[in-house]
This record gives structure tokens, sequence and C-alpha cells, in this order.
């Protein structure tokens, strides 16, 4: 008896490294890092901002590390599909129509959606008061998606680009007459530097749920349940012990989580 005693604990003392290699496997994170507060980088090229300080307390919270893979922003989702990474966390809304190809965890925040033009801009009518004016929008976001349905038919510009940074930059140089986007996006990425002097946000907040959702999701392969639901207890987990006000407070000064 002693014997095969002696051969259980050897044999858990092999397997349980192989089973801690295991549950230590590197969560891989897909994530835009030009979008700040949310995700950019520092003048020593380190990602930082809400998003990535969220995904590290996720991953502490349920034991794996991150492994963070940066990939432009209509990239992602595809990248997620080929299984580059695991997961999407990149201030992503959850939508009706990314619901169709991926699945998302609990929303982790929600903020307004507005337009930025030449503070003093009066905006009561988006559809007619922007009529044959040229508006700004990320590729593949949800506010391209609203623009183009919207917009668009309403002999509205609408132009394109990468990163909404480059949006910033046009905005600036007097190409583009507004942008939409996440509002907290636009005031401190834009309005709060010296580059955004004279623009204000302006307008209506957008929030029609079928083109903006219900807030912003961690999106993971159709069909992995298991894993969006244990990020969704992380998210619940971290929101219960402090570490997401914590994250909260370091860049915001009201409750981003919203209703």
């Amino acid at each position: 008896m002693k014997k095969i005693a002696l051969l259980g604990a050897l044999a858990l003392s092999v397997l349980s490294p192989l089973a801690m290699a295991e549950d230590a496997k590197p969560l891989r994170i897909g994530i835009e890092a030009a979008y700040p507060p949310f995700a950019y980088k520092t003048p020593e090229g380190n990602i930082t901002g809400f998003d990535y300080d969220i995904g590290q307390a996720l991953c502490e919270e349920m034991k794996v590390e991150c492994k963070w893979i940066e990939q432009e922003f209509d990239g992602l989702i595809p990248a997620l599909k080929v299984r580059k990474f695991d997961a999407v966390l990149s201030s992503m809304n959850i939508t009706e129509e990314r619901l169709k190809s991926v699945d998302f965890s609990k929303k982790y925040y929600n903020s307004p959606v507005k337009l930025a033009m030449k503070a003093g801009t009066e905006i009561n009518d988006p559809l007619v008061d922007l009529k044959d004016k040229k508006v700004g929008v990320q590729r593949a976001s949800i506010y391209d998606r609203y623009a183009t349905d919207k917009f668009a038919p309403a002999g509205i510009e609408v132009v394109r680009y990468s990163s909404q940074n480059e949006i910033f930059l046009d905005m600036t140089a007097g190409r583009l007459d507004a942008t939409l986007a996440d509002a907290v996006n636009i005031d401190d990425g834009f309005l709060k530097t010296d580059a955004g002097k004279g623009f204000a946000l302006v307008g209506p907040t957008f929030s029609e749920q079928k083109y903006f959702g219900e807030g912003a999701g961690i999106a993971v392969r159709k069909g992995e349940t298991e894993l969006a639901d244990k990020i969704s207890a992380a998210i619940a987990a971290i929101r219960a012990n402090g570490k997401y006000q914590e994250v909260q407070d370091k860049y915001f000064d009201f409750d981003i989580y919203g209703e």
C-alpha cells in the first residue's frame, strides 16, 4: 500500500506541473494601441491606457498571463477568427452586427458617442446640418457603420481612416469638418491637446442601440462561450473587489462603466 501511495504521489508530482503549465497558458489579446485614453503608447513604446490596465486586472483575476498583440482596429475581428489571438480587448462595442461573427463578454464600459467640430458650431439635426460636409470616421467601427447608413444617404461625405489619430490630424489641417467618435476619446485624445484648441463636442448624443450597442465588451471566437463566461466573471469580480474602481480613477473622474 505504501508503494502504491508513493507511486500515486510521484504521478501527481509529474502531472501537476503539466496541469499548471496548461493553466498558465497566456491569454493572447488583440488591441489597437492608438486610442487614448483607452489604449496608446508611452514615449518608451509600451502599451498603456484603460483597456490595457483592465486587461491586466482581468488576467490577474483569472490567474493567466496577458500577451498583448497589436493590430489595426479593422483587422481585429479577422485576426481573431484566424486565431492570431484568443480575445479582443480594444473598446469594441457589442452590437447585433458583430454578434453575428463573434461572441462577447459582458460589457466593461459604456461611454457616449458625439460629434466634434469647430467650437461654436450648432448642430440640431445632424442629417440636415451636416449636409455637404466631410465627416471622418474610423474604418470598420460602429461610427463607420452608422455614418454609412445614415449620413451618406443624406448627402454627407463620409471619409474613412485607419485610426482616430489620423482623423484628428485632418481636423486640425482643415481637411475635415467633423468626426463622429467616442466622446471620451475625442476629449482626451484631441480636445485636451494643443491641436484640439478651437474644437468642441457638438450636437446630440448618438445612442441608437442597433448601431452603438450596449457598451464595450471583450470579443472571443464564435462558440467559445466558456472563455467569454470566464472573462465576464472576472469583470464582475474586479468590480466587486475595487480593482475596477482603481483603474477607472486613474483615467476618468466619472463612472465610465455607465448604466
